[in-house]
């Protein structure tokens, strides 16, 4: 298994929780973002910067990413289509996204794109805070115990 960093988006109080996670278990890192970023200095984290453009790191993820590897991404988009190619993505909230419940996360994605087209004023997400950053940790952990083969 390999991680997979949607950088463009990630937030800095997650960054030690996954950097500590990547040299407790070794796991090779992917940080793919379109401009620079770094989550800490590693031999196992390669850092991956492409073109400018919307969807440019996604495309690049999806490209590389196989199954049973792990995508950490606030992109639902980008998460439904690593979970069809047999991945796994977790957010930054700490959700983890499933075969079982990315349409419902698409179908409200593609709801609230609609309201909005439509000249609604829509609230966005909440300000990110520990807690949502202890959600990740619990849910990064977690997963990691049950996949991780090292």
């Amino acid at each position: 298994m390999r991680i997979f960093v949607d950088g463009d988006a990630f937030v800095n109080l997650l960054k030690p929780i996954i950097f500590r996670q990547i040299e407790r278990l070794r796991i090779e890192t992917f940080v793919v973002s379109n401009k620079h970023i770094t989550i800490g200095k590693s031999k196992l984290i390669s850092y991956i910067i492409v073109e400018q453009g919307a969807d440019e790191a996604d495309n690049h993820i999806v490209e590389l990413v196989k199954d049973g590897d792990l995508v950490i991404t606030a992109d639902i988009l980008l998460a439904d289509r690593v979970i069809a190619k047999d991945a796994h993505a977790i957010d930054h909230r700490g959700e983890l996204y499933s075969i079982d419940n990315i349409k419902q996360y698409l179908a409200m994605r593609n709801l609230m794109e609609k309201i909005r087209e439509g000249g609604e004023m829509t609230r966005g997400p909440k300000p990110f805070n520990q807690k949502d950053a202890h959600r990740f940790a619990n849910q990064l952990h977690k997963f990691l115990t049950k996949y991780c083969k090292n």
